[in-house]
């Protein structure tokens, strides 16, 4: 018994030493692996992080970008709205403020094209493509003094109308249109200007643009002109992506009620003409900076966007050779006849 007892003791010892010598292997290898582990750790941490370029700041409107300008309103210190994200409801908002701070600024907008009746309007319009308004207006009162009705311009010789519309430019084309929509008046329409959409449409050279200054003006139905400087500002305040006219005209219409849109085309057309320019906005001297996504495309500074500015806002005389009474009480000058230049 005591042999085997003996030899039960030296079982036991063996069997707990095999176990502690397994014991220690298990605790070196752990070992092995979070120093295995750590030094991958620190490895990834010794990579090199590229080190990015610092984020652009937002163009900021000024204090003082339009406070030296006479007439406009100066601009608020806030950043210019990045409307990336913008819901619907927000642009709706955002769309109908400028338009509300627009029509402070330009109380007395109206058409820029001299006209006393729906005729001579609608020949104005069709004339005032590829030039401006204010070199029509030098053009139409020689024009209409010789050619006063649809009949009498339907009945024109076209080498006589070329020669009176030449400084409006493609005066061979132009000469085309208007006598042929005077002749349209006279045989389809008893020498009357329609008042109906689908009805201006069909006459020479009158498109939708030209339909709605007609209705709009004319007629006092409401209508969207989208003319390259309607098209250029709303794409500037992101209102649509869209670039055919269309559906620009449909886009812009959801975001105002029906009655704005005569005087929504107004204020836009305006703005275009007299701060928004095309290829060199006068940002440091608009009255709704902080509401454009695009300030800063153009001139920030306040004294050299003050140069940019252009007929009543620069000083200068506007399009129309009579214009209303309201414009010229706010300090618009009338254009000068041809002859003056």
């Amino acid at each position: 018994m005591t042999a085997e007892k003996g030899a039960v003791k030296k079982t036991a010892s063996s069997k707990d030493a095999a176990s502690e010598k397994i014991s220690a292997k298990k605790a070196s290898g752990t070992a092995s692996a979070k120093k295995a582990t750590a030094k991958k750790a620190t490895a990834k941490k010794a990579v090199p992080v590229k080190r990015q370029a610092p984020a652009k700041k937002p163009a900021v409107a000024p204090k003082k970008a339009t406070a030296a300008v006479k007439g406009v309103a100066p601009a608020k210190t806030v950043a210019p709205k990045q409307p990336r994200d913008e819901s619907p409801t927000a642009l709706v908002r955002r769309a109908r403020r400028i338009d509300r701070e627009l029509a402070e600024v330009y109380p007395y907008a109206h058409p820029e094209l001299d006209f006393e009746n729906p005729f001579q309007l609608v020949v104005a319009t069709v004339l005032s493509a590829q030039t401006t308004d204010l070199r029509v207006n030098q053009t139409t009162p020689a024009l209409f003094a010789k050619y006063p009705t649809p009949e009498d311009l339907a009945a024109a010789n076209p080498e006589e109308v070329e020669e009176i519309l030449r400084p409006t430019g493609f005066f061979r084309a132009k000469t085309k249109s208007v006598i042929g929509l005077s002749k349209a008046l006279a045989e389809d329409f008893g020498g009357e200007v329609p008042g109906r959409l689908e009805d201006l449409v069909k006459l020479p050279g009158v498109g939708r643009k030209t339909a709605f200054v007609v209705l709009g003006n004319a007629f006092g139905r409401p209508g969207i002109t989208v003319d390259t400087h309607f098209q250029r500002l709303v794409r500037r305040w992101r209102w649509t992506e869209e670039t055919d006219p269309d559906k620009i005209e449909a886009a812009v219409g959801t975001l105002f009620p029906k009655s704005d849109w005569t005087d929504l085309s107004h204020h836009v057309i305006w703005h275009g003409r007299r701060i928004c320019h095309a290829r060199k906005p006068a940002c440091g001297a608009c009255p709704i900076a902080p509401l454009c996504p695009a300030y800063g495309e153009g001139e920030t500074d306040p004294e050299k966007a003050k140069k940019l500015l252009k007929y009543e806002k620069g000083g200068l005389p506007g399009q129309r050779l009579k214009p209303p009474r309201a414009y010229l009480d706010a300090g618009g000058k009338p254009a000068p006849p041809l002859a003056a230049g």
